[in-house]
């Protein structure tokens, strides 16, 4: 793949755990999107929400993996089913790719802890969790997207993690509030403090469309790539405890803790995106709460 690729303006997908619940799934625990792969009467669902967004404009779909990662499958009792659904994962996101052959699939690294939190435990822990999870999409991906981690600890191992592989990488990097990420860096230190070699971009990811426009210019200083995937929760900001509840929440649904925006609507959130665009951002897409009607009006800019 071509490191220059998100030079020219892409369209990234939407949020897919967000998109399954609305269009019936059910929760199940903490699972959230992962439950489209636990349960096989959802595998057409999810396949039909990948073809939903690449009809919709999106030219990237990424790998419905965010919770496939072992810890959130500890604390459901699932753990055993970790090689097949992320498996499952990919072989879905291929076969959208089979029917739109363009296509190109990032494989989703999570954050192997908590979402919105940097994690703190010693490395090798987390290199164990960012590996078992790469050498199993390896097959199925066109790079890897480093999806809303919290800190330049976790981006340089599984950047470590993906080496062997030879695939570039785009970065997405979470910021809660503020110029800071979670951990408490700055988003240049990621730039800094990390030798690139196979990187193709760096965006802010399920992040608000202020936050973003309040960090935009320090992104744009990196001299690279930049962009989004823009979420609609009312908050990301972890308060005390936001954890540990977020973890035993009977819901399912990250909304009944962050919120769910009804302001962004396709045509404010595509405004927010041309306002960026036009500020030199060339990786456009949707996280959380960002549905095909939003990824369709992004497409409309290019």
């Amino acid at each position: 793949m071509n490191l220059n690729f998100f030079k020219e303006t892409k369209i990234l997908d939407g949020g897919m755990g967000q998109e399954l619940l609305a269009r019936g799934m059910e929760p199940n625990g903490t699972l959230w999107s992962a439950n489209a792969l636990l349960n096989e009467k959802y595998h057409n669902m999810l396949l039909e929400t990948h073809i939903d967004f690449i009809k919709a404009g999106a030219e990237i779909i990424v790998t419905n993996t965010f919770t496939t990662r072992k810890n959130r499958l500890r604390d459901n009792k699932v753990e055993d089913k970790f090689e097949y659904l992320n498996k499952k994962a990919g072989e879905i996101a291929q076969q959208a790719k089979k029917q739109y052959p363009h296509t190109l699939i990032a494989g989703g690294l999570p954050p192997q802890n908590f979402t919105y939190k940097a994690d703190l435990r010693p490395e090798n822990e987390i290199y164990n969790d960012f590996y078992s999870q790469a050498i199993i999409l390896n097959q199925y991906v066109d790079f890897f997207y480093l999806d809303v981690l919290s800190s330049v600890k976790e981006f340089q191992i599984a950047i470590n993690c993906i080496k062997e592989f030879n695939k570039p990488y785009l970065i997405g990097a979470h910021i809660s509030e503020g110029k800071s990420l979670p951990s408490g860096e700055k988003i240049s230190e990621i730039i800094t403090k990390i030798n690139h070699v196979k990187l193709l971009g760096l965006i802010l990811s399920c992040v608000s469309p202020e936050n973003y426009e309040l960090n935009m210019e320090e992104v744009k200083k990196l001299g690279v790539p930049f962009g989004f995937k823009l979420n609609g929760f009312i908050e990301t900001n972890p308060k005390p405890n936001y954890t540990d509840t977020y973890n035993i929440s009977k819901t399912g649904n990250p909304n009944e803790l962050l919120g769910k925006r009804e302001d962004l609507t396709p045509e404010k959130m595509s405004r927010f995106a041309k306002k960026f665009k036009d500020a030199g951002a060339t990786i456009i897409g949707g996280c959380c709460e960002t549905r095909p009607s939003h990824i369709e009006a992004f497409s409309k800019l290019i």
